[in-house]
C-alpha cells in the first residue's frame, strides 16, 4: 500500500475496499463448494452437462453471495456520493461499520443456516446503508 493512500483515504473508503474484498470471498466461497462438488475436471473444463447439485452449505453460500449482489452496488455508490460532496461523518463512518461487518458475520450464520439472527445481522447491514443515505440527504 502506497504512503499516499494512506494519506489520502478517510475511514469510509477503507471499509469500501474491505467491502470489496469480502465481495471477491463471496464469490470465491460458492465457487469452491461447486468445485468439490464436481471436481477440478469440471470446473477447468466447458461446463458441458448438468453439473452435480452442490450442497446445502454450498447453496447457502450462493443465496449469501445473491444477497450481497443486491445492496453492493446501493452501498459503493453511497459511499462514493459521500465522498465526492463531502458528507463524511459519524453517520457515514458508523454506516460503513456497521454494513461491512454485518456482511462479514452474514456469511457464516447464513451458511450454518441459522435463523432469525441472520435477519438481525441483515438489518444491522441495511441500518449501515441507510445511515450513509441519511448523512448524504441531510
Amino acid at each position: 500500500m502506497s504512503d499516499a493512500w494512506v494519506l489520502a483515504t478517510t475511514p469510509e473508503l477503507t471499509m469500501l475496499t474491505a467491502t470489496l474484498i469480502l465481495a471477491f470471498v463471496h464469490v470465491f466461497l460458492p465457487a469452491a463448494g461447486r468445485t468439490m462438488a464436481n471436481g477440478i475436471g469440471w470446473n477447468a473444463g466447458p461446463r458441458d452437462g448438468q453439473p452435480a447439485r452442490p450442497g446445502i452449505i454450498t447453496q447457502r453460500l450462493e443465496r449469501a453471495q445473491a444477497n450481497m449482489w443486491e445492496t453492493l452496488p446501493l452501498f459503493i455508490g453511497a459511499v462514493l456520493i459521500a465522498h465526492v460532496t463531502g458528507e463524511e461523518g459519524p453517520l457515514t463512518f458508523w454506516g460503513t461499520q456497521a454494513f461491512f461487518w454485518a456482511r462479514l458475520i452474514y456469511i457464516p450464520i447464513y451458511a450454518l443456516g441459522i435463523p432469525f439472527v441472520r435477519s438481525i445481522v441483515w438489518l444491522i447491514a441495511m441500518g449501515g446503508l441507510i445511515a450513509i443515505f441519511a448523512a448524504i440527504l441531510t
